[in-house]
């Protein structure tokens, strides 16, 4: 029976640089404890961003969880207390609310929609710059011979990875833009109506809101007006928009604390 205190196993393998010791010690950790180290990681990283390089840090972290994100969701795994596999991502996605919040709080509402449009575009580029790279023409085995047979897979592994199905990826970046905004706007509108007191319910209510609108919108544009075979909409309703909903709400609830720290985190030469 796996040991989840393998867990510090596993990083000292990352710490030393061996990766592949890491993956193999993760693989045989349950899944739930890799899920929660992953996410005190992420949350962490944000204050370590926010510290090191203020606003443009949180622009930075914003822009990679994005591009991770939609690699992620890639992945399906299984957790114990979900009667399907699921698809990654939650975690990432959830955390750019976060950043937003922060920024919102902390240096106004025009650099959080200036995070959401440097993630946008950045994500957008990377997809540019991949399919271009996807574009180049692979080796053959003639060419490849020996010496290059190891190269051979790396075309079809990037396929896999990083050649957008149309439909999700359009769903996602509209998702993506709609829901972040609502959440800025939501945070700010709450922000006046409590004269800026009451950090955490505007901050847990802005994203347990709009995470809602961005699973809704997702699922409603990739799985019924834009899929070629739509499916009811009760199937969409119970199994992709509220399927995982629940652990959206947990994730809103424990980024509580982050950003009460994040005031605590911030530069030096910050003018509050």
């Amino acid at each position: 029976m796996s040991n989840p205190l393998n867990i510090f196993e596993g990083f000292y393998h990352l710490f030393s640089l061996n990766f592949d010791g890491f993956v193999t010690t993760f693989n045989n950790i349950p899944i739930e404890f890799t899920w929660f180290v992953f996410l005190v990681m992420v949350f962490t990283s944000i204050l370590i961003f926010l510290k090191c390089f203020g606003e443009v840090g949180l622009y930075v972290y914003t822009s990679i969880a994005v591009i991770a994100a939609n690699i992620q969701v890639l992945k399906i795994v299984k957790f114990s207390f979900f009667a399907e596999p699921v698809a990654l991502g939650t975690i990432l996605f959830a955390s750019i609310f976060l950043c937003t919040d922060i920024l919102a709080e902390y240096y106004g509402g025009n650099s959080a929609r200036k995070n959401i449009l440097i993630s946008f575009l950045g994500f957008l580029l990377m997809t540019i710059l991949m399919l271009f790279t996807i574009g180049f023409k692979p080796l053959d085995k003639i060419t490849a011979g020996d010496n290059y047979s190891w190269a051979l897979p790396l075309q079809d592994n990037l396929l896999g990875v990083f050649l957008p199905f149309p439909i999700f990826f359009i769903a996602s970046m509209i998702a993506y833009l709609f829901s972040q905004f609502f959440d800025i706007w939501f945070f700010e509108k709450i922000s006046e109506f409590t004269n800026k007191r009451f950090l955490w319910f505007r901050n847990n209510f802005s994203t347990i809101v709009s995470s809602l609108v961005d699973n809704t919108i997702f699922s409603v544009f990739a799985w019924i007006i834009f899929n070629p075979n739509p499916l009811d909409f009760n199937t969409v309703l119970f199994t992709f928009i509220l399927g995982t909903y629940f652990l959206r709400i947990f994730i809103a609830l424990f980024d509580t604390p982050f950003i009460y720290l994040a005031k605590y985190f911030l530069p030096n030469n910050h003018n509050e």
